[in-house]
C-alpha cells in the first residue's frame, strides 16, 4: 500500500508510453463518470511547451526505471509542478469507448508497430529472478549479455550413447 498526499490540482493528465520512448499526453479529468466519455479532453496546447517536455521526459524516465515498454503514468498539476500519482499500468485501459477513438487509435497503432519492429529486430528475455536483479549480467553496448557456461566433454558428460560408448573406449584405452 502506498500512501500518497491528495493533490488539489489545476490540471491533470494521462499519459501512455510505448517502449520507454512514444509519449500521448491526454488532458484527463478524472472527476468525470468512467464510460461517459467526458473524461478525456482534446485541448491544444493544455499544457505550456515547457511543461509539455517535462512531462514527457518524466514518463520516459518512469517507465525506464520500471522496465515498462507499455504503462500509464498520471500527473495531477499544481503551480506548474507535476506530481505522478499512479504509474504502474502495465496494461493501461485502450477500450475504444472509454478512452475514446484518436487516444485509442494513437495507442493500438504504436504498441502494433513496437511489436512488429520487436519482430522484425529480435529481442532479449528478460531473467525475473531475484538473482538476477541483485547480480544483473554483464552488459555490453546497451543490451544485456549473458555469459557462456563452458564444459568440457568426458565420459561422464557425454550426451548421447554412441558418444558414451566412445569415451569409454579412448579412457580404458589410455
Amino acid at each position: 500500500m502506498t500512501l500518497q498526499e491528495g493533490i488539489k490540482y489545476d490540471q491533470f493528465v494521462r499519459c501512455y508510453c510505448v517502449g520507454q520512448e512514444k509519449v500521448l499526453i491526454m488532458p484527463y479529468d478524472p472527476s468525470k463518470p468512467y464510460l461517459s466519455g467526458m473524461q478525456y479532453v482534446n485541448v491544444d496546447d493544455y499544457l505550456s511547451p515547457e511543461l509539455h517536455a517535462r512531462v514527457e521526459k518524466d514518463v520516459k524516465t518512469i517507465c525506464k526505471a520500471l522496465g515498462y515498454d507499455l504503462n500509464t503514468v498520471e500527473f495531477a498539476i499544481k503551480d506548474g509542478i507535476p506530481y505522478a500519482i499512479d504509474f504502474m499500468n502495465p496494461a493501461p485501459d485502450a477500450e475504444l469507448a472509454s478512452v475514446g477513438e484518436y487516444n485509442h487509435n494513437w495507442i493500438v497503432g504504436e504498441m502494433t508497430d513496437f511489436i512488429l519492429r520487436k519482430l522484425k529486430e529480435g529481442f532479449e528475455t528478460p531473467e525475473y529472478r531475484w538473482t538476477s536483479m541483485l547480480n544483473p549480467a554483464a552488459k555490453t553496448e546497451g543490451k544485456t549479455v549473458a555469459k557462456a557456461k563452458t564444459t568440457k566433454t568426458t565420459a561422464t558428460t557425454a550426451k548421447t550413447p554412441t558418444e558414451k560408448k566412445s569415451a569409454a573406449k579412448k579412457a580404458t584405452a589410455k
